[in-house]
């Protein structure tokens, strides 16, 4: 997808995120002292009109890729989240009620991305703006910049440090957010409550989130479908500033999605949930530590062992998977991205194995931009290879259904949903397609990802 998503900032930045992280304690929502409960936030996830169009689908996913390769070679509360795949985009949106009184906006959900930014108008009567296209500053009275001087400053990058004088009594933290694309966003870096609802349905007033207040925005990130009807960015990466750590500090440092299968018409309702899991689901979860890179420190890397087609190992070397010395290679999850993709080794054993299996037609539908596609027409009961991935772990096997791996791309027409990753600096991608039907918990405090079917069941 053409998705900002993930679009990483640059090494130095990334830097400068985890150089201050001692800092935490300047911001408020991470210093709150309140003692985890099982009372966790709930934020709804819907999928719209997904893949109208595999080549746009194909174009913005490999454009997400390549700026986050680039990347690597530089180196709980209820609220409605939307997927932006009719857009082309795969994204998945979430309401946030931000600001006293509350203001309502739609935020791109992205696992791969630390900062939390919203547009923001300082304009005092704004009667020429709709309700929800920007916050507000001024009819908030809870919106605090930070002062430059503050240590929860040094937590993002500056356009021009020398700019904050001393003697100054009003001189607020400014931001300067660069993405591998060139795209930006710079405003003032800020605190704000928000209101947010638990899973027992009571709204809670959440004060101090510290989110960039964003007055200019620029670049291909945010033109386009990409960025259609959004009005920021909720970062949910391993950071201090994201959401996910913030809220999680207080919900349990943990979060959890279920994507719904994007079949189901009408769609079902997905959750993005900030905070532990009930005990039902955590028992019956799998799980598989998460790897750090420390020059990619955002991304949620696992380690894959082996991968099997119908029960069979494939002879893929060990070393495919791996991340080396200079940060490339690994393998991330990563909501943002809608396919997967495979490090081109891997890729070329699994497209072998499965063209060996599938005794159906190809297709001659062209331009589907596929490496395989066939024809299922008169197909009744449609019967596909058995994907499986070994997950670095105790037994640990992630076995996603056929549908999560194989998309109709055309009027009876199936198609591998797996791309190669080309470069040699890449790491493989599962995607939210590979992902539906699973309850994934981020745990960050275990630094480990459980997962299972059980608990994402259609309602």
């Amino acid at each position: 997808m053409v998705s900002f998503l993930s679009l990483p900032l640059l090494l130095s930045a990334t830097l400068v995120f985890f150089s201050a992280i001692t800092d935490l304690n300047l911001i408020s929502v991470c210093n709150s002292k309140t003692t985890p409960t099982q009372e966790y936030l709930k934020l709804p996830l819907l999928h719209r009109n997904p893949f109208t169009s595999p080549t746009e689908i194909l174009s913005s996913d490999y454009h997400r890729l390549s700026v986050l390769h680039r990347r690597s070679r530089r180196q709980v509360v209820k609220s409605p989240v939307v997927s932006g795949a009719s857009t082309g985009s795969g994204q998945y949106f979430v309401d946030l009620q931000v600001g006293t009184p509350p203001q309502k906006l739609l935020l791109v959900a992205d696992t791969g991305s630390d900062l939390v930014w919203l547009s923001c108008s300082a304009c005092k009567n704004c009667t020429h703006r709709p309700p929800g296209s920007a916050f507000l500053a001024r009819h908030s009275a809870t919106f605090s910049p930070y002062h430059c001087f503050d240590s929860a400053c040094r937590l993002v990058p500056h356009p021009k440090p020398s700019q904050c004088k001393r003697t100054r009594l009003h001189s607020p933290c400014r931001y300067d957010y660069s993405y591998a694309d060139g795209s930006t966003t710079n405003g003032f870096f800020s605190k704000e409550t928000t209101t947010l609802r638990t899973s027992s349905g009571k709204q809670t007033r959440v004060p101090g989130l510290s989110f960039g207040c964003s007055f200019r925005v620029s670049g291909p990130a945010f033109s386009g479908g990409n960025f259609d009807g959004a009005q920021g960015v909720m970062g949910l990466g391993r950071g201090p500033i994201s959401f996910s750590t913030q809220l999680g500090r207080r919900f349990g440092n943990k979060f959890s999605y279920c994507l719904m299968d994007y079949t189901i018409a009408p769609a079902p309702t997905s959750y993005l949930m900030i905070g532990g899991a009930q005990n039902d689901v955590i028992s019956e979860m799998s799980f598989t530590p998460l790897l750090i890179n420390p020059l990619s420190p955002t991304f949620y890397y696992i380690g894959i062992k082996n991968v099997f087609v119908d029960g069979l190992k494939l002879p893929i070397s060990p070393s495919v998977w791996s991340i080396d010395e200079l940060g490339n290679g690994g393998t991330v999850v990563d909501s943002g991205t809608t396919l997967s993709f495979l490090a081109e080794p891997a890729y070329r054993l699994v497209l072998a194995a499965f063209k060996r299996r599938v005794k159906l037609p190809s297709s001659a539908q062209p331009n589907l931009g596929f490496d395989l596609c066939v024809n299922v027409s008169g197909v009744s009961r449609l019967s596909l290879p058995k994907l499986s991935f070994q997950l670095v772990g105790k037994s640990v096997v992630f076995s996603p259904p056929q549908s999560n791996y194989f998309i109709e791309a055309a009027e009876s027409v199936h198609c591998l949903a797996i791309q190669p990753v080309e470069l040699d600096s890449g790491f493989s991608v599962l995607g939210n397609l590979m992902q539906q039907g699973f309850f994934f918990e981020f745990d960050k405090d275990r630094s480990r990802l459980g997962f299972t079917r059980h608990g994402c069941a259609r309602p």
